[in-house]
């Protein structure tokens, strides 16, 4: 006991002296690193006094980097300082189970009332959750975790394809561990990472959801990719668990090796994120479906009310998250916002209300990018036996229905099929040259849609 006390002790004195060392380079005294990073003097003079208590990390941080010391040697010194129960920062985030999993933008689902068994008043409540292949990887993630290793790993898929869902189900296990999860998010998502990832401690996992914000910012990107690099290979920093989401045209773009001689914008991003990713399928495969289908039969009116809808195509994610904002935006939306599209959707959820085009505005597409030669046009135009492409019905995930033959129509295929076949995609579910008919269609589809997404009373 004696030995541990006299090695806190030295390591507090090492780290003052590195300090003080530092204001002597700089010729400053002892109160005027408080005016420049905005702590107050006596929690610097408390820094410095040799029979003072032990600085907190966040203060040996900030003042590491005013004075231009090499912050993470520091930090170690204040660790050993303080001892496991010196009252040390525990660094930034806070435990899982504290965390609401619609503050780290979970998805809402449904129509805002209980629609689980619980009846609780205002509970914003979640569908069971189905697991697919995408969640057997990210156990494997969290299962090194939990030995001592720390992993990253970055979730692509389009919109409302259950990215962040995926990853609030696979850190389950770590809460019952006591780990924390930072979210970092203020005053913006790349500053807020830059500023405090040197400060994550062990047992942290590093929220990066919607990743092109931190990974693709065009000042700070890069740094924050070296930095999360230099988290995960350092192994006194560890365990920690990195996750993100990324949409693919993101992914393609990070992943892209540029032109010979061409200036390099994502190089360590690149780097951080090879091997690393796993896609997340759009639709429901059929092992899927048939789960969802059990658990909306033992009560799950979400999953119940999504499968009336998306059972056929298998876009059940794209509905829970989307048909509550669209039923939302019509009902809320003036006669002139119903008429004009206004109460649509976004072109994020796979859940779209027409818009109407005019001479000056084509209409709406996708945020995901269309594909070159699809299968109903080609590279060379129509195919035999294919619907106009000016007029065709398209859909994200099923593309454009094909002609039947024979007079007969075809048999309907199963939802990963139709995933596979996608065609040129559109951000609305009806499109139209005809700019005197899209009021009556916009009418008519936002009041089937109304009537189809209304709760039960």
């Amino acid at each position: 006991m004696r030995d541990d006390q006299n090695g806190r002790n030295q390591a507090l004195t090492t780290l003052r002296r590195r300090l003080s060392d530092g204001l002597a380079t700089l010729g400053l005294i002892k109160t005027e690193p408080a005016g420049r990073v905005g702590l107050g003097r006596t929690t610097v003079s408390q820094a410095f006094q040799t029979d003072g208590p032990v600085p907190s990390a966040q203060t040996v941080a900030v003042l590491a980097r005013a004075l231009k010391l090499p912050v993470e040697e520091l930090l170690a010194l204040q660790r050993d300082a303080a001892g496991s129960g010196g009252g040390e920062w525990p660094g930034p985030g806070r435990l899982i189970g504290q965390w609401e999993p619609h503050d780290l933008e979970v998805h809402p689902a449904g129509h805002g009332k209980v629609v689980d068994a619980s009846e609780a008043p205002g509970t914003r409540a979640l569908p069971r959750y189905v697991r697919r292949e995408h969640d057997r990887v990210l156990a494997e993630a969290v299962r090194d975790v939990t030995t001592g290793r720390s992993r990253i790993m970055a979730l692509v898929g389009t919109s409302s394809t259950g990215k962040t869902r995926a990853c609030w189900e696979a850190v389950q296990p770590l809460a019952e561990r006591g780990w924390r999860l930072w979210h970092p998010f203020y005053p913006t998502r790349a500053e807020a990472a830059l500023e405090d990832l040197h400060l994550v401690q062990p047992r942290t996992v590093v929220w990066l959801n919607e990743a092109q914000h931190y990974l693709g910012n065009p000042v700070a990107g890069e740094r924050i990719a070296a930095a999360v690099h230099h988290l995960l290979v350092t192994p006194e920093r560890g365990p920690v668990l990195v996750l993100a989401t990324l949409w693919p045209e993101y992914a393609h773009q990070y992943r892209t090796l540029p032109a010979p001689g061409g200036e390099d914008p994502y190089s360590r991003v690149r780097e951080l994120l090879s091997g690393r990713t796993v896609t997340i399928p759009e639709c429901f495969d059929a092992e899927a479906l048939a789960v969802a289908a059990a658990l909306a039969d033992g009560g799950d009116r979400l999953l119940a009310d999504a499968l009336t809808r998306a059972r056929a195509d298998g876009r059940i994610t794209q509905d829970l998250a989307g048909a509550p904002e669209l039923l939302n935006r019509y009902e809320h939306a003036t006669p002139a916002g119903r008429q004009s599209g206004a109460g649509g959707g976004d072109g994020r959820v796979g859940l779209h209300l027409p818009r109407p085009s005019s001479p000056t505005q084509p209409p709406a597409t996708s945020a995901t990018p269309t594909t070159t030669g699809s299968p109903t046009t080609g590279r060379n135009g129509p195919t035999p036996n294919s619907p106009n492409p000016s007029t065709a019905s398209r859909h994200p995930c099923v593309g454009p229905t094909p002609a039947p033959r024979n007079g007969r129509p075809r048999p309907a295929a199963n939802p990963s099929s139709q995933c596979r076949r996608r065609g040129t995609m559109s951000g609305s579910l009806i499109t139209s040259n005809n700019t005197a008919a899209a009021p009556a269609g916009i009418r008519a589809a936002g009041l089937l849609l109304a009537r189809r997404l209304r709760p039960p009373q």
